[in-house]
């Protein structure tokens, strides 16, 4: 039964549910990137380089027969991928740089000692006593 409870406690722990969600608003941020470079980015940059469809650029190493199917290099594919990867890195950077920001401002901010304890004023006055006599 030991280790059921020490897994437990592994998997209700904070980081392991934050890192859960994240993993899943990452997938879902991936698929909007995907969506914004395939759908947003590239037709008009094809455009602008002659209707060219990115996703149809490929080298084919092999040409289809009756058995198999046509091989390929889906260089545009490639493209709109790396394109994606640099949109979600940026996003990553960006996102990582204000939590460090968020983190520097608050060990910049200078800490207020606790007030004095009602023992730790009285020890005080005391010593203050001693002193003077």
């Amino acid at each position: 039964m030991g280790m059921i409870k020490e897994f437990q406690d592994f998997a209700v722990k904070g980081n392991v549910v934050d890192m859960a969600v994240g993993i899943i608003i990452g997938g879902a941020f991936g698929t909007i990137v995907k969506s914004l470079v395939s759908d947003i980015i590239m037709p008009p940059v094809g455009i602008m380089m002659g209707g060219i469809d990115f996703s149809e650029i490929v080298i084919t190493l092999q040409e289809a027969t009756a058995d198999t199917e046509a091989v390929t290099m889906n260089i545009g594919m490639f493209i709109n991928n790396v394109i994606s990867f640099v949109i979600v890195a940026w996003a990553v950077f960006m996102l990582v740089k204000g939590m460090n920001n968020l983190k520097k401002k608050e060990e910049a901010a200078p800490a207020t000692p606790p007030a004095p304890t009602k023992s730790e004023v009285l020890l005080e006055e005391i010593r203050d006593s001693l002193k003077a006599r």
